[in-house]
Parts: structure tokens; C-alpha cells; sequence
């Protein structure tokens, strides 16, 4: 790839800004209700409530009532918050994109996209020092959207007046970047440290 071919970064949030894993919650839920742990992990990762959630179409209040109906849980949202957040953690890897976005920062402006709900957004905004340095947030409970809906990304690209040719896009998803470059927007899955050093040759 040519040297200054992109003029924008779209980089995704999840496991790629910093990782997840919803089991971390699926197994302290566990502890606090009859259904199995495939039931919860469905609920919580690949349900239609939680794609509302992520969409916008219902409030936090109302999510967590719904899981705690559908779980029969016999806890508040105060002591259900606290499990739904905690499935965040920061790895070595993490770290080095987090550190490249911000040397590559003076060359490119920086747009976030993530498939994101409320609560989560609340508990990791001031957490990492990295999410001040894009130009935009396309969080998908605002947007209305989640990927790989053609929307979010034309918001993406309408946030900054950009052409999708000049967009390069990272994303730990490859179904994503596939999805992606039927709309012209090229880039990598971020899946290790070969596609991190891919990446860096792309956009030296």
C-alpha cells in the first residue's frame, strides 16, 4: 500500500482498544440463578434484547429489568451493574495499538466505531487515556445502528467528510472487515501481533 493512501483510522473498541469476554459475567451470574450457562451467555452476547440494547431501542433500566426477569435473578441493578462491567481487561497487545493510534495521531484523524451499549460506554469512557485522542465516537446505542449495518459506517464517514477510499479500518472481527469493504472501506482483522505488524506497514 502506498505511503499517505488513507487519511482516516476507523478502529473498533472491543478487543481491540482493550479486550472482553462475557463469561467473565456468565460465570458470576451463574452463582445467583437456575439457568445454565449457555442460557445466560445466549442472553447477555447474541439475544435480540441485547441487540436492542446496543441499538439504542431500549434504556439501560429497562435491559436489566429484562435480564433479571428472564434469569429470574433476586438482585437490583446495583449489584447487577457491577457483574454486567466486569468483563473488561487490558493486554500487552492492547496497549501496543493503543500507543501506535496515538503516535500515528499528527497523520490521521481517528474514529471509533463499537457495537456498545450504555452501561458499558459509562463505565470504560474515562478509563482509557486513548479515547480522547479520536475525532469521533460512532457508538452504536447512539448511532442506532450496530455493524455491519451500511449506517454506521456512513455515519462514521459523514462524522469526518470522508471518502471511503481514503478510510483504512481495524477491527478484531474479519466477518466485519469483510462486510466493510463492500462499502469501499479496506483494512485488517486485528488478530494478533502478525495482523498488528500488517497493520503498522499499511499505515507508515
Amino acid at each position: 500500500m502506498t505511503k499517505n493512501k488513507y487519511e482516516t483510522i476507523f478502529c473498533d473498541l472491543g478487543n481491540v482498544l482493550i479486550n472482553f469476554d462475557h463469561r467473565i459475567a456468565v460465570k458470576k451470574i451463574l452463582t445467583k440463578t437456575k439457568k445454565n450457562e449457555h442460557d445466560i451467555y445466549q442472553l447477555f452476547f447474541d439475544s435480540g434484547l441485547t441487540k436492542d440494547y446496543e441499538e439504542g431501542k431500549i434504556s439501560s433500566s429497562d435491559f436489566f429489568k429484562k435480564v433479571r426477569d428472564s434469569l429470574n435473578l433476586d438482585i437490583d441493578n446495583e449489584k447487577l451493574l457491577p457483574i454486567w462491567n466486569d468483563i473488561f481487561f487490558e493486554t500487552p497487545l492492547n496497549k501496543k495499538i493503543q500507543a501506535f493510534l496515538a503516535d500515528v495521531k499528527e497523520k490521521y484523524k481517528l474514529v471509533m466505531i463499537s457495537n456498545i451499549n450504555a452501561a458499558h460506554w459509562e463505565f470504560l469512557k474515562n478509563k482509557i487515556p486513548i479515547f480522547k485522542k479520536f475525532d469521533k465516537l460512532i457508538l452504536s446505542y447512539e448511532a442506532g445502528f450496530r455493524k455491519p449495518a451500511k449506517e454506521i459506517y456512513d455515519a462514521a464517514l459523514e462524522s469526518v467528510k470522508i471518502a471511503p477510499s481514503k478510510v483504512f479500518y481495524i477491527d478484531d472481527r474479519k466477518d466485519l472487515i469483510e462486510a466493510a469493504s463492500k462499502f469501499g472501506i479496506k483494512g485488517i482483522a486485528f488478530e494478533g501481533e502478525e495482523a498488528f505488524r500488517k497493520i503498522k506497514v499499511a499505515l507508515a
